[in-house]
């Protein structure tokens, strides 16, 4: 059977950059280390005036193409998965098919066009959505593009202010894959919550607490499924593990309670015993609050110890690089976990085909999902063939002022009474232009 997976991917991030313990911490009065360490954050990416989730999308949509040589005659579906849309009924996927139209010969009327929503999963379920289509044998010899883009901006003085980020992922899906070929296997958890949600409302409502516990408990979930169909799972199995990383704070608590649930009943546990213990079993407490107190002291151990930390900063420490100096990109947080990881390996020099990855992703509402992806042989060029560290290094340094009126403009309901000029020079890519007669938005290629 053919392989199906990711086959090349796109970076486009905001142009514009808040450094959070040099200008958001001095602004609040926080301690920086409230951000690098706790958070684990540095800077957040940003917008500029005339940039969007359509156009960040179509970037980094047109820097794939141009990259593989496609045409839109090549390509057989566009799936955007956001979580930032601004209209209820047209899909983000056709504004993004129609910038591209602006700049290649030929057109995408022979393509499915769709847009995921399920908060930061929908991306993960946009390429689940390709990779059937693919399997099926309706894509007619021809790849899917799936576009995750998203701006994650919270309300003034909300406590994820800090977390903001702005970007887009482009990923081609294909059969006989370069970068990772996907795993038939699966693992959900999911169930009906009220953590995080915007109903008919821009800016988020969250329950900061029980957000992290439906997270954590969706991934435990997700696991638990996960190992049902693939047997035990072991620590060597997998060379990375990308979560869903909001900010990497939420991944420590996270990576923590994977380790402890795969170690259990196996010699990892074995070798701990003497210097922590064993692991709590509830059978052994008179009731379930006394049972989770003691697995809360196990796991403030385990954290401590060295092979754990050997284990994290070797499997899961390396996925946040990028998050730590972009935010939050909700429905890209998990593929830009995936880039962080492979550029890791590219960085070590590592003999990594073959190797396998264990992601897992999550959507407040709430859902995780965790597979496997074997990485292929062609994923070294296409991952030196990012220009993401150049973008990085290109991004506008945003004053407090500067970041008030960037948050204003990009505001729905916000009424900016003055002009705010852009930041950063547009240059061979998407701007948006402005209203049509419909209330639409409108968008134009700069060379």
């Amino acid at each position: 059977m053919t392989e199906v997976g990711i086959d090349a991917v796109e970076i486009w991030t905001g142009k514009l950059k808040l450094d959070l313990p040099g200008t958001f911490a001095p602004e609040k009065g926080d301690d920086p280390e409230k951000y690098t360490k706790g958070l684990g954050l540095n800077n957040s990416s940003f917008p500029d005036v005339y940039e969007d989730i359509v156009t960040m999308g179509a970037n980094a949509a047109k820097g794939l193409m141009d990259r593989k040589g496609l045409e839109p005659a090549d390509i057989g579906r566009i799936d955007v998965a956001t979580e930032s849309a601004f209209d209820h009924s047209k899909p983000v996927s056709t504004y993004i098919a129609g910038c591209l139209e602006q700049v290649y010969d030929g057109d995408f009327t022979h393509a499915n066009k769709g847009e995921r929503k399920f908060a930061c999963l929908a991306g993960t379920q946009a390429i689940d959505d390709a990779y059937n289509w693919i399997r099926a044998g309706r894509n007619r010899d021809r790849p899917a593009i799936v576009i995750t883009t998203d701006t994650a901006l919270y309300a003034r003085g909300d406590p994820g202010e800090a977390t903001q980020g702005a970007g887009a992922v482009a990923m081609l899906i294909d059969e006989d894959p370069s970068i990772v070929a996907l795993s038939t296997d699966q693992g959900y958890g999911s169930k009906d919550e009220t953590d995080f949600l915007k109903p008919n409302q821009q800016f988020p409502s969250v329950d900061g607490k029980r957000s992290v516990q439906v997270y954590l408990s969706r991934m435990r979930e997700a696991l638990e499924d996960y190992e049902s169909v693939t047997d035990d799972i072991e620590l060597d199995d997998f060379a990375y593990a990308p979560f869903h990383t909001p900010f990497p704070g939420m991944v420590r608590k996270a990576a923590l309670l994977a380790y402890r649930h795969v170690i259990r009943d196996t010699e990892h546990e074995d070798a701990l015993a003497d210097e922590i213990g064993r692991q709590p079993r509830e059978g052994n407490f008179v009731d379930r609050e006394a049972y989770e107190e003691a697995i809360r002291e196990y796991m403030d151990k385990l954290k401590t110890t060295e092979q754990y930390q050997t284990w994290y900063d070797t499997v899961v420490e390396p996925t946040l690089g990028l998050s730590r100096e972009v935010g939050n990109w909700y429905t890209s947080s998990v593929h830009i976990a995936r880039v962080s990881a492979l550029r890791d390996a590219l960085a070590r020099d590592r003999s990594f085909v073959g190797d396998t990855l264990l992601v897992a992703s999550y959507g407040s509402g709430a859902q995780a999902e965790i597979h496997s992806e074997t990485v292929r042989e062609g994923w070294r060029a296409e991952i030196e063939g990012l220009d993401i560290d150049d973008q990085l290094a290109e991004r506008y340094d945003l004053t407090w002022e500067e970041y008030e009126d960037v948050h204003d403009v990009h505001e729905y309901d916000m009424d900016v009474e003055r002009e705010i000029e852009e930041f950063t020079q547009p240059e061979s890519e998407f701007v948006f232009t402005g209203w049509g007669r419909m209330n639409e938005r409108k968008y134009e290629y700069v060379e």
